[in-house]
């Protein structure tokens, strides 16, 4: 960190969690950064997702063993799941994910169908089953 870094960060603080300013009353983040007048560039975007998607294999590779295990395609659908709903909002898909780990896509596909997330989705619980069923895109 250089000397202009600790200083803004002395002036402004460091915030990890959107705050409203006291002043302006705009949304924002990090250190000053106004995300109602500037919000973040298509690079900053980017890489907020590509760590999040790290997260969630990370939080998946920790609470199922059998994850490691599928082909790269079924892994993809339960990081999309996981950046959906969550890790314990997942974990609350006990059929589909004990059909998972056995490794019945069919089963696991259906059941997740089955399901007010499903509902609430719509194309995405559609097509997210149907990597888990097919293992293709």
């Amino acid at each position: 960190m250089n000397k202009l870094q600790r200083l803004l960060i002395k002036h402004e603080a460091l915030r990890l969690k959107p705050y409203e300013d006291f002043l302006t009353e705009d949304i924002t983040i990090g250190v000053g950064r106004n995300l109602d007048s500037l919000g973040i560039t298509e690079e900053e975007a980017l890489y907020l997702l590509n760590n999040d998607i790290e997260r969630c294999d990370k939080e998946l590779l920790y609470n199922f063993k059998w994850y490691p295990d599928l082909c790269r395609v079924r892994q993809d659908a339960m990081i999309n799941l996981c950046f959906n709903l969550g890790i314990t909002r997942l974990k609350t898909f006990k059929k589909a994910l004990s059909a998972m780990k056995a490794g019945d896509y069919n089963l696991a596909a259906d059941e997740f169908l089955d399901s007010k997330w499903a509902d609430q989705v719509g194309y995405r619980a559609l097509e997210i089953s149907d990597m888990i069923r097919t293992g293709r895109y």
